[in-house]
């Protein structure tokens, strides 16, 4: 068996605190998450050997099991961890999820589910309930070996968000990781105007974006009414620091006949 190192696969020291271990971990999940490593095949398993390193080292059982296997075999404590803990095991309790799930909601990243099942196969299903004010998130880890309709014990992680811990998340993440948090694109607003024939049966026209000095050539839906608004998905501001951008909504102006203005006119 390929002979693992915990402590190195982290880059932390046997001594370090728990909250050193989470951010050696933070900081490395960042780095080879499969969104920002797609022409790096390699970073799955990499992430794969995080993950495995990070629910040893942060469970304290775990971590004392595994201190004292490797005091007593050497680089073969691995082996002899191994033989004890299955996958099942490794997992049972962490908090993996939620520092994808966090990362997920930071940084637009897919989230914990998506990344296990390419990482993973099948071997996990995963849950959630919802209460007023509270969402839960957990998963099911299978393992290699698992056999449905047994009665072995199933290993579960659970957490609960309160709505009010997202922006909280949002800024520890970027102060541990040192990244900016993407930000949308403005929306833009514009008018566009319609004859009485355009707005009744719709159209195609072209539109100048003189934000982007272009052309567009958009499509108008019939039924149009005065100040309704068409929609440019995307046709807005560009995004910050890589967030999507914003959209262009073009507010309907109806011009009116010539005939109609006049008789308007004399109204006055």
């Amino acid at each position: 068996m390929n002979q693992k190192n915990y402590y190195q696969i982290l880059g932390i020291e046997k001594e370090d605190s728990s909250q050193k271990i989470k951010e050696a971990y933070r900081r490395l999940a960042f780095q080879y998450h499969p969104d920002r490593n797609k022409e790096n095949p390699s970073a799955v398993e990499k992430m794969k050997e995080i993950n495995e390193a990070y629910a040893v080292l942060s469970d304290p059982r775990k971590k004392n099991d595994y201190d004292r296997f490797y005091e007593q075999y050497g680089p073969e404590g691995y082996d002899q961890f191994k033989q004890r803990y299955s996958e099942q095991d490794i997992f049972r309790g962490s908090d993996i999820n939620q520092i994808f799930e966090e990362m997920a909601r930071a940084f637009g990243f897919r989230g914990f589910e998506e990344v296990f099942r390419e990482s993973y196969g099948q071997g996990y299903r995963s849950f959630e309930f919802r209460r007023p004010g509270v969402f839960g998130r957990g998963f099911i880890f299978f393992g290699p070996g698992f056999k449905r309709g047994s009665q072995q014990e199933i290993p579960i992680s659970l957490e609960i968000f309160q709505g009010v811990l997202g922006k909280l998340t949002r800024y520890l993440l970027k102060k541990a990781l040192g990244t900016k948090e993407p930000a949308r694109g403005k929306d833009l607003e514009d008018t566009i105007y319609l004859d009485s024939q355009q707005a009744v049966e719709g159209a195609k026209g072209k539109y100048l974006h003189r934000k982007r000095s272009k052309e567009l050539l958009i499509t108008i839906p019939p039924g149009m009414k005065e100040k309704q608004k068409i929609r440019l998905k995307g046709m807005g501001e560009p995004g910050k620091d890589g967030g999507e951008p914003g959209d262009l909504y073009l507010k309907v102006k109806i011009k009116k006949p010539l005939l109609e203005k006049f008789r308007e006119l004399l109204k006055i």
